[in-house]
């Protein structure tokens, strides 16, 4: 745990960890300037679709493509939270649409939003007031399987065993 928040360290398979080189990374965004800078830059196709981000351990938001592992866009490091983000344009300014904790690699619990919110303040982003679609992820203690928890039915869907109310994916947490 960081003075901060929760830390994860990434938990999805060795094999994409594994082709993150040095320099690799997101877009590190930690001022307003920073992402207007970053978001011209984005093609009409991109817009139209959420970005992966992470939240660095620094705190700092990082940005990249939708289609981009979020093990890359954190450079292979740990994090204080990782999801998918849309940007809407709202009269003069652009605002954070939908986020969510969509990271099957780091599978953040729902708590980390404290964390995304932080970033996205420093940045002057305005936000909704949570994740707008909080995704469950739990392993099971019986399998060992990372599952996402739909409906509030915390069963394994690979073993059928009870998952727990807490959030347990890392082991090492």
């Amino acid at each position: 745990m960081s003075g901060r928040g929760r830390s994860y360290r990434y938990v999805g398979p060795v094999e994409l960890k594994a082709t993150v080189r040095p320099g690799d990374g997101g877009r590190r965004i930690t001022s307003a300037a920073d992402f207007g800078g970053w978001i011209v830059e984005q093609s009409a196709a991109e817009l139209a679709e959420p970005f992966t981000f992470v939240v660095g351990m620094d705190g700092v938001l990082r940005l990249a493509p939708r289609r981009s592992e979020h093990v890359a866009c954190a450079g292979g490091a740990m994090v204080l939270g990782a999801g998918e983000i849309s940007f809407m344009r709202e009269a003069d300014r652009w605002i954070g649409g939908e986020v969510s904790n969509q990271s099957t690699g780091y599978c953040p619990d729902v708590s980390s939003w404290a964390e995304v919110a932080r970033a996205l303040d420093a940045v002057e982003l305005r936000r909704p007031s949570g994740f707008t679609h909080a995704v469950v992820f739990r392993r099971c203690p019986d399998c060992q399987e990372h599952n996402i928890v739909r409906e509030d039915d915390f069963v394994c869907v690979f073993c059928s065993s009870d998952l727990p109310a807490a959030w347990n994916v890392d082991p090492t947490a």
